[in-house]
């Protein structure tokens, strides 16, 4: 492992140290997320670049097997990031464990919680139907009107 680890670039031995298990505790999730963006577009680059090589050399070796032994390096380089990635995705998935059960828990806290009613509007005043201004020889009219249908109805009513 450390022969693998010394054949890293400067880069992708920063990526390492990064994700050592100490420093892994000390981040939040939102770092969490970037870190493994980072050792996964690593892991990818370094993959392809394994294949490829692995590829390449099948014709020049003459053989899958022959070649399978002289790419050994870049397939460790390939296997020390799955595995760093392995690391970081399980630290990121306690983390978004964590965050999923404490929002889970504010909300079923929030619908315990007694609902205190909104307070109810001002009470709006009738909206006038009759613009007309109110007069008081308006206002006699029809306090005449009105008591005549009274008187009206009263004689009805005596039958």
């Amino acid at each position: 492992m450390d022969a693998i680890l010394g054949s890293l670039t400067e880069a992708e031995l920063a990526l390492v140290r990064e994700a050592e298990p100490k420093r892994l505790a000390k981040l939040d999730e939102d770092a969490l997320i970037d870190l493994h963006t980072r050792v996964r577009r690593a892991r990818n680059k370094l993959v392809k670049n394994y294949r490829r090589r692995a590829a390449n050399r099948v014709e020049e070796t003459g053989g899958r097997g022959k070649a399978f032994a002289r790419n050994a390096r870049r397939r460790a380089k390939a296997e020390v990031f799955e595995d760093l990635l392995s690391t970081v995705s399980t630290r990121l998935a306690v983390l978004a464990l964590e965050a999923a059960e404490a929002l889970r828990s504010e909300r079923l806290a929030e619908a315990a919680r007694p609902t205190v009613p909104p307070p109810l509007p001002k009470k709006l005043s009738a909206q006038r139907s009759d613009r007309r201004p109110d007069t008081p020889d308006r206002r006699k009219r029809h306090a005449s009107t009105r008591a005549a249908g009274a008187r009206r109805q009263a004689r009805r009513d005596s039958r």
